[in-house]
């Protein structure tokens, strides 16, 4: 009887180690590798990559997980074989590196020099704490600098801008030969257009039908050499009146009226002496039909008398 019982028991530990097993497989079966791998793992992640992939190991608590990647991370550099190409970590004092004998850039406390991370800067260098690298005393075409990073006065032929000299101004911004600095490109700025002015002429604004009126506008602000040019700020344009007279007191001034009483009384004279050519002209013209009716009658008189005596 203890025999059967103990029988029973080890068929269905067997049973359950069995559907335990092929549970295990079939869990197998259907995970599906991440993007990227070849071959892969429940519990590992990716175990082989695609060509070109480098496998990289994360840390998941007391595992470590694979995953492939175009590039490796910050902190690793990449080594390719013809197994498998892997991640491998950078040297403590690296924060990225090319390869384990040359870094890219430093961890905090150090500066880059050659592909060295070092606490301090070899002689006639200084540390830049923007670039983090040990760079010259004065950067690039710096006569004065007030540290490696930021220029005071350029060499001939650079101009200042925020601390770096260019020998050719950024954008938006133009060269002052006077100051030996970059500043800003300041365009021309104008108001807006007055009202147009009363239709005048020669001062007055009656006693004839055809004037002129005109607007203005302010420049608000003045362009830079290289700044967009003013546009126009004054216009004129011809105006049609009712005319009407002027009143007293807003009249011609008298010499202006004796003025155009001249120039009204010598184009009188000169239609007048016009007239008086035209009318001599046709006198002589009368004349000379006269004449030739004259000499037309003798000459016919003449032929009519041959004509008789034949």
């Amino acid at each position: 009887m203890q025999l059967q019982l103990i029988s029973i028991v080890l068929i269905l530990h067997c049973m359950e180690y069995t559907n335990c097993q092929q549970h295990h497989a079939s869990s197998h079966r259907l995970h599906k590798c991440q993007v990227g791998c070849q071959t892969c793992s429940v519990y590992n992640g990716c175990l082989t990559c695609k060509p070109k992939l480098f496998i990289h190991l994360e840390r998941d608590g007391m595992r470590q997980i694979g995953v492939c990647l175009a590039s490796c991370p910050n902190g690793f550099y990449g080594i390719r074989s013809s197994d498998k190409n892997d991640c491998t970590k950078c040297g403590s004092e690296c924060d990225s590196c090319f390869d384990k004998n040359f870094c890219l850039r430093c961890r905090a406390g150090s500066y880059l020099h050659k592909g060295k991370c070092m606490e301090s800067c070899p002689d006639g260098l200084v540390p830049s704490d923007t670039k983090k690298e040990c760079v010259p005393a004065c950067p690039a075409d710096c006569d004065s600098c007030q540290n490696s990073d930021t220029c005071t006065r350029c060499v001939p032929g650079h101009y200042l801008l925020h601390g770096q000299c260019h020998h050719i101004c950024p954008e938006e911004f133009e060269p002052n030969d006077h100051i030996m600095e970059c500043i800003p490109t300041v365009h021309c700025e104008v108001g807006d257009w007055s009202e147009w002015s009363p239709c005048s002429r020669s001062g007055k604004t009656c006693g004839f039908k055809w004037g002129e009126e005109t607007r203005t506008r302010k420049v608000l602000q003045n362009p830079t050499p290289k700044g967009t040019p003013c546009p126009l700020v004054s216009e004129r344009r011809e105006c049609f009146v009712k005319r009407k007279r002027c009143k007293p007191g807003k009249g011609p001034r008298r010499g202006e009226k004796k003025k155009r009483l001249q120039e009204k009384e010598n184009t009188e004279g000169r239609r007048e002496r016009k007239r008086e050519r035209e009318r001599e002209q046709e006198s002589r013209d009368r004349e000379d039909s006269d004449n030739r009716n004259k000499t037309e009658h003798r000459r016919r008189r003449h032929q009519s008398s041959e004509v008789g005596s034949v």
